[in-house]
């Protein structure tokens, strides 16, 4: 790697440190849910599958909040700190949590009283609705927790502690695990357990993040936030493309449960509950890449230094790349095992129907990293509105639109190209935006350098004329 400095570290190795604490995160997030879907899909079978199929947009929903605020707010507090502002960049950091702690107590109202609407618009029949709800049961009491850890976990990485948020995450996760079975088979309690696992792993994690506060390391202060409607605007404007990239999960799912119940049945719906969550992990895994380069790219450009945002994208380009091809080859290699480690029961529909539908849907992972690295690199130089426009197109846009009209045209099956197409498309624009506004910053940077030296010798030839 190259011998950038950064804080007077190389930065190919600040780079990596970043890089594993929030590959290392995502992939614990996504534990939650993929643990989970093994265990139920062990012990319900089938219908236990279908089930968290339904309720997969709906907890989507939550962690999205989570990544509006987190996001949003650490990408301008690490702008600030870029340039020397440290009172405002806490005035962010408490606006976030003023904003995020209303959104949260309204979500949170909403799965505790609304439950069964939710996630009968989520696609749930009559006869998946207990057992949605059972999942949900215990996991009502803790839905601010969800939110609130994405915003810390966020604002950690941007503190200077990113390895704590990876220890918080992991911790959480691994608890996840062993509950999972513990509570699920030892307890005898099914799809419960794994619901109540899940809200203690959570819990574990955000105490765990909470630490930090105590810390000597801890520079997040409170503090009282001027204009604060002004910074909540440029918060939201922010962190809105990577709520869109990540709650498009939960509407695309919507989307996806109805029209897959209604073109191909609940044996296809029970697939499509593990190719999404396979999915998950393949997003979360992207929003590590994303992450990593994040808070890096955010100070660099707040400090008008061009050189280490030019490495930084480089190394995140080649690590999103990479992860396109790990989860392409896996799901291509391997359709059937993967099957098998979430459903104990895999019956001769489940079989028939599984192999196409898995390779056809992993080709969209060859794009998907790469969109999502592009999303998180415009928002980390403040292009927001082109950062938004991609999480746009493929999350709902392209996504929906073929999602409706593949099966019209070119029957039932073609629904599983969908996403593969609207990651394809997305790609190109996604290509073109990298591209102009890397140009745009190379220009604004490179005069903003010349600055200071044009004056200094406009200054030098002044005091030669006086002399």
């Amino acid at each position: 790697m190259t011998s950038t400095i950064y804080n007077g570290r190389p930065l190919g190795k600040v780079f990596l440190k970043y890089l594993f604490s929030g590959i290392g995160s995502a992939v614990m997030v996504s534990i939650y849910s993929i643990v989970d879907c093994i265990m139920v899909g062990q012990y319900e079978g089938p219908d236990g599958m279908a089930a968290l199929a339904v309720i997969t947009p709906v907890w989507t929903i939550i962690i999205s909040l989570g990544l509006l605020f987190g996001i949003g707010g650490s990408i301008i507090f690490a702008k600030l700190r870029g340039e020397g502002d440290v009172r405002s960049s806490n005035e962010v950091f408490t606006a976030t949590l003023i904003s995020a702690a209303v959104v949260a107590a309204a979500a949170w109202a909403a799965i505790a009283f609304a439950d069964s609407a939710l996630l009968r618009l989520a696609g749930a029949s009559e006869e998946l609705l207990p057992l949605a709800r059972d999942y949900l049961k215990w996991l009502k009491f803790v839905v601010p927790l969800f939110t609130f850890g994405q915003i810390f976990a966020a604002f950690l990485r941007n503190d200077g502690a990113p390895a704590l948020a990876m220890i918080a995450t992991v911790s959480g996760g691994l608890f996840n695990i062993v509950g999972d079975y513990l509570l699920v088979f030892v307890a005898d309690m099914g799809i419960e357990g794994a619901g109540l696992s899940t809200g203690i792993g959570q819990t574990l994690a955000f105490c765990i993040m909470c630490t930090h506060f105590f810390s000597k390391r801890n520079t997040l202060r409170l503090v009282k936030p001027r204009a604060f409607f002004s910074k909540l605007r440029s918060i939201a404007a922010t962190g809105f493309p990577s709520f869109v990239v990540d709650i498009a999960v939960g509407v695309l799912s919507i989307v996806f449960n109805n029209q897959i119940m209604k073109y191909l049945g609940s044996t296809a719906l029970a697939v499509y509950g593990v190719i999404i969550n396979i999915n998950l992990v393949a997003q979360y895994v992207s929003y590590g890449v994303g992450q990593a380069i994040q808070p890096l790219v955010s100070r660099s450009y707040g400090a008008g230094e061009l050189a280490p945002i030019r490495t930084v994208t480089l190394y995140g380009a080649i690590s999103a790349s990479a992860v396109a091809l790990l989860f392409c080859g896996l799901c291509e290699a391997l359709p059937m095992p993967l099957m098998s480690v979430f459903m104990s029961d895999i019956t001769p529909e489940i079989e028939a129907v599984a192999p196409t539908a898995v390779r056809i849907y992993s080709l969209s992972y060859l794009f998907l990293p790469l969109n999502i690295f592009a999303t998180y690199y415009l928002q980390s130089i403040m292009k927001a509105r082109a950062s938004f426009a991609i999480s746009l197109l493929r999350g709902f846009v392209l996504s929906s639109a073929f999602a409706f009209v593949f099966p019209l045209i070119f029957g039932a099956d073609s629904l599983w190209w969908a996403t593969f197409a609207s990651e394809t498309v997305t790609l190109a624009l996604s290509i073109a935006l990298f591209i102009v506004f890397t140009r745009r910053l190379v220009a604004t940077l490179t005069s903003s350098a010349r600055e200071p030296e044009q004056n200094r010798l406009l200054d030098g030839s002044d005091d030669v004329q006086k002399n």
